[in-house]
C-alpha cells in the first residue's frame, strides 16, 4: 500500500507534515467512495491513489464499485453525453433502468455507519434515495456541466438536491440553478503509480519493442478512451496535415472502460478514417496496454495531443507534462488550468485542425522550444496537480463536514 512518506522528494517535507496535521483531526472517521468502474478512466485512477493515502494517514476510507447491466451502462453513457451537451431522449424506460439499478445495488451495500459518503459522477447518483441519510453526502461530478441537456438536468437535479454538497472540477461548471452548496476541487495524478513513475531507459525501449512501435521518426501520441468527446477522428485528420510537413508517426492509445459501451464502435470508425495509414505503419493503435506501456509511450513521444472537444478535466495532459513531454491540447474544460499557453504547452481551438497541426509542427521543428515547455510543464504539475494536493483538499473538507462528536 502506498504511504505518504513515499512522496518525500517529490513534494516538500512541509507538505507531508501539513497533511499529517490535517489528518490528525480525522482519525476516527469512516468515509466511503462510490463510482461505476474500477478500470478505465481518470476517476478510477484517482481513487486507486486517494483511497490508500486516506487510509495511511488515519482516515478509514472504503471504495464501492457500482454493478449494473449493459442496458444500465448504455443509459448512463447517454446521460454522460447529455450532461456534456448532447440531446437526450429521456424516456420513462431509461429513467426506470437508471433508478432500478441503483436500488438493486443498494441492497448489497450497508453504508449507514460511515461519517461521509462520496458519490462520483451520474451513474450512482440516485443511490442516495435508498438509504436513511445519517451523514453528509457529497456528489463529486467530474463532467463538464456548462451546457447539459435541459430535460436530463431537471431529472437529475431531483437527486442532486438530496446531497449536502456538489464538487466540480472547474469554476465554469458551477450551476446557478442549484440550491445545493457547490465547490471546486481540481483532480490530480499520482506520480508513483505505474503510469507515472520514473522508468529506466531499458524498460522504455523494451515496451516499445513489445508493442511494435518503431522509433525511427518522431511520435505524436494521444492517450484516451475511444470517446467522441476525445475526437480521435479529428486527431487522425490533424496527423495527416502534420505529416505533410514532418515525417512522423501517430499512436492512438486507449482502453475500453467497462462503463462505456460506445467505445468499440468509435474505435472502428477511427480505424476506417485512418485507412491505409494503418497498413503503412504511420498510424498505430495501441489497445489495452498496461499502465507501464502508456508511461513508456508518453516518455518517448515528441508531442502528446489531447484534442478533446469537451473535457471534464483531462488528466492525460498532466500525465504527459509530468514526464517532460510537450503537449498540444484543446482549450476546453479543465485543460486550460493545466497548461499556460505558450509557456508549458500549447492550447488550441480543438475544432481548428490547421491551428492544431501548426502547433504540433512548431514543436517538432523547434527542439529548444519543446524542451523549455516540457521543463515548465513538470514544475506546473508538481505545484498544482499531484495527488498529495488532492488529499489535502479532501482532508480539509472532511474535517469541516464531519466535526468531532
Amino acid at each position: 500500500m502506498k504511504r505518504l512518506e513515499d512522496y518525500r522528494g517529490i513534494v516538500s517535507d512541509v507538505i507531508i507534515t501539513d497533511l499529517h496535521r490535517r489528518a490528525s483531526l480525522l482519525h476516527d472517521r469512516h468515509v466511503v467512495h462510490m463510482n461505476s468502474t474500477a478500470q478505465g478512466g481518470g476517476v478510477a485512477e484517482m481513487l486507486y491513489a486517494l483511497v490508500p493515502l486516506m487510509n495511511d494517514v488515519g482516515v478509514d476510507a472504503g471504495w464501492r464499485v457500482l454493478v449494473g447491466s449493459d442496458d444500465f451502462f448504455g443509459v448512463t453513457k447517454k446521460f454522460h453525453n447529455g450532461l456534456q451537451g448532447d440531446p437526450v431522449n429521456l424516456t420513462d424506460n431509461k429513467k426506470r433502468l437508471y433508478v432500478q439499478a441503483n436500488e438493486s445495488f443498494s441492497q448489497y451495500n450497508h453504508i449507514s455507519r460511515h461519517d461521509a459518503v462520496i458519490i462520483h459522477d451520474p451513474q450512482p447518483l440516485p443511490i442516495i434515495r435508498f438509504y436513511k441519510k445519517r451523514q453528509p453526502w457529497i456528489w463529486r461530478c467530474h463532467i463538464d456541466l456548462t451546457e447539459p441537456d435541459p430535460g436530463l438536468w431537471e431529472f437529475l437535479k431531483g437527486y442532486i438536491m438530496r446531497y449536502d454538497l456538489m464538487i466540480v472540477s472547474h469554476e465554469r461548471y458551477l450551476r446557478p440553478d442549484l440550491t445545493v452548496e457547490q465547490r471546486v476541487i481540481n483532480p490530480a495524478i499520482d506520480p508513483l503509480n505505474q503510469k507515472n513513475i520514473a522508468l529506466p531507459e531499458r524498460t522504455v525501449m523494451r515496451y516499445m519493442k513489445r508493442h511494435h512501435i518503431p522509433l525511427d521518426k518522431p511520435l505524436i501520441t494521444q492517450v484516451s478512451r475511444f470517446d467522441k468527446w476525445k475526437d480521435p477522428e479529428g486527431v487522425v485528420e490533424v496527423f495527416k496535415r502534420v505529416r505533410e510537413k514532418v515525417d512522423c508517426r501517430l499512436v492512438l492509445a486507449g482502453n475500453m472502460a467497462t462503463d462505456d459501451p460506445e467505445g468499440l464502435a468509435i474505435y472502428e470508425r477511427v480505424r476506417k478514417r485512418a485507412g491505409s495509414l494503418v497498413a503503412s505503419g504511420d498510424i498505430i493503435f495501441l489497445l489495452g496496454a498496461s499502465d507501464v506501456a502508456i508511461n513508456a509511450l508518453q516518455r518517448v513521444s515528441s508531442v502528446v495531443l489531447q484534442k478533446s472537444l469537451r473535457e471534464g478535466f483531462g488528466l492525460t495532459v498532466s500525465e504527459a507534462m509530468w514526464k517532460g513531454t510537450p503537449v498540444v491540447a484543446g482549450a476546453v474544460g479543465g485543460i486550460p488550468l493545466q497548461i499556460v499557453d505558450g509557456e508549458s504547452g500549447f492550447l488550441v481551438d480543438p475544432t481548428d485542425l490547421e491551428q492544431t497541426a501548426d502547433r504540433v509542427v512548431t514543436l517538432l521543428k523547434d527542439p529548444a522550444l519543446a524542451s523549455a515547455m516540457a521543463e515548465a510543464g513538470v514544475e506546473h504539475v508538481r505545484e498544482h496537480f499531484l495527488v498529495t494536493r488532492l488529499l489535502g483538499h479532501w482532508l480539509e473538507l472532511l474535517a469541516e463536514l464531519t466535526p468531532r462528536r
